[in-house]
């Protein structure tokens, strides 16, 4: 007569180690769980971090302060009003940006690079041609004729006029000049394109039919290209 019981016993054993053995599994997949649903919660911080351009200046308060030159020379810390005060110009007449060492800067515009004497002219009193060893030594009879929309291209570099093609259009001689190239707040690099004097500063190049006084030609993106230019 002991024997049924004994089933009943190991019966009801067996049942509750069935029932501890689920509860242990249910719990082991709950917490794998949410382990793998945690887990992409960081992938939007990795995501946020790939969109800083550190190559872009931040923006400038009224208050912020940023490293001034007065005459190519560092003055000290000062805000951009205080800066452009120290300079004598408006506000406007200084170029802000990121100097060599990463520190936001003002200077006034190219003031660490004024315009160059213009080149020398030929007799016809245009820019000056491309010479070509290859061509015939004997002067030629025929005059010049330069194609519509075209004019010299020339860079200036080491003290010295380079030309860079013979005829080319405006926009042309800019993408070859700077196409690529930054300068740093006062800096400037110096072209010619035909009568147009040509000069690239913090995030622009700008024209001059005097060598004096510059215009905005077209602005640079943070890549150092022009795509207003095509």
């Amino acid at each position: 007569m002991q024997l049924p019981n004994d089933n009943r016993v190991i019966l009801a054993v067996g049942a509750g180690l069935a029932i501890l053995a689920a509860v242990v599994l249910a719990l082991l997949f709950m917490g794998g769980g949410g382990e793998r649903k945690a887990a992409p919660a960081e992938e939007p911080d990795a995501n946020a971090g790939l969109t800083v351009d550190v190559a872009d200046a931040p923006e400038l308060q009224p208050t912020r302060e940023l490293r001034c030159f007065v005459d190519g020379q560092f003055v000290g810390m000062a805000t951009l009003a205080d800066c452009a005060e120290r300079n004598g110009l408006a506000t406007d007449g200084l170029d802000v940006g990121l100097d060599s060492s990463g520190n936001l800067a003002a200077a006034p515009t190219a003031s660490f690079a004024p315009p160059p004497e213009l080149p020398a002219t030929d007799a016809d009193g245009g820019n000056p041609q491309p010479v070509d060893v290859t061509a015939n030594p004997q002067p030629s009879q025929e005059p010049r004729v330069q194609r519509a929309g075209g004019a010299p291209c020339l860079r200036y570099a080491g003290s010295e006029w380079r030309q860079l093609s013979g005829n080319v259009s405006l926009n042309e001689c800019v993408q070859a000049l700077y196409a690529g190239v930054c300068v740093g707040p006062g800096e400037a690099q110096y072209g010619r394109h035909g009568n147009l004097t040509l000069r690239l500063v913090p995030r622009r190049v700008e024209q001059s039919n005097d060598n004096t006084r510059f215009r905005v030609l077209a602005d640079q993106d943070r890549s150092c290209q022009f795509p207003g230019l095509g």
